[in-house]
């Protein structure tokens, strides 16, 4: 099998300015490859998709994450090892330039990492509590129990060690932006040439400049600028900025 995980993009590259090094899943995205790893996808997020930004828009580039789409469903348990033998790996290779090793699995998918286990029985995040993993998701009821970490009695336990960001889509209404943010969650909305300072009365961060999720604390908006096939969005995906 071709090596699953890459060393960052031009986004994710960013995060070293701040001591981190990113290490990402890219797999191929909604139903592409015939398996659908984005099931709460909209039309919107599929037209702007980054699937083929930059290197992905190349051939070989786009077979290779097919292949790895149909072993992730087909071969599970040797696709789970190889990424932990893939994360053994990046930890010591991050440790030696002083770097701290920070995953996303969920490059251009949206799968449900916390409930993914090794073939040990563990999720990657119980095998590597050490490291933190990041993501972001459109699925609703995972944010929901993200933002209700730690409070045990409503529903499963969330990995400590991993961070998600809901993300809006034309399809996501402004109450359901404001109940995440309310409870401490943060939403990533893409705008139309530049940033407002505020939207739905939450502070905008730039998200653009790292992908450091993580790091930007709590009941923010993660303002992002259109890029590629998004600007020609025509769905609502992409807000005008007031």
């Amino acid at each position: 099998m071709a090596k699953l995980l890459n060393q960052g993009n031009s986004k994710t590259i960013k995060g070293e300015k701040y001591g981190y090094k990113t290490y990402g899943l890219h797999l191929s995205p909604a139903s592409k490859s015939g398996f659908n790893v984005c099931k709460w996808s909209t039309a919107g997020c599929r037209a702007a998709c980054l699937d083929t930004a930059g290197r992905g828009c190349m051939s070989n580039v786009q077979t290779a994450r097919i292949k790895k789409t149909i072993s992730f469903f087909k071969d599970r348990d040797n696709f789970i090892n190889q990424i932990e033998k893939e994360i053994i790996a990046a930890i010591k290779s991050a440790g030696k330039k002083n770097l701290i090793p920070v995953f996303r699995l969920n490059l251009t998918s949206d799968l449900p990492w916390e409930s993914i286990k090794h073939p040990s029985g563990k999720t990657l995040m119980e095998m590597f509590p050490q490291v933190t993993f990041y993501d972001y998701t459109k699925g609703l009821e995972r944010m929901q129990s993200f933002v209700d970490f730690p409070e045990r009695g409503k529903g499963k336990v969330w990995p400590k060690n991993y961070h998600l960001t809901f993300s809006r889509s034309e399809e996501t209404p402004d109450s359901i932006v404001k109940d995440v943010l309310a409870r401490e969650g943060n939403v990533a909305v893409v705008f139309r040439g530049s940033l407002p300072k505020t939207f739905l009365g939450y502070q905008v961060v730039d998200g653009d400049d790292s992908d450091l999720r993580f790091l930007d604390g709590k009941s923010m908006v993660v303002g992002l600028v259109e890029k590629g096939l998004a600007k020609k969005d025509e769905t609502g995906f992409v807000i005008e900025p007031k």
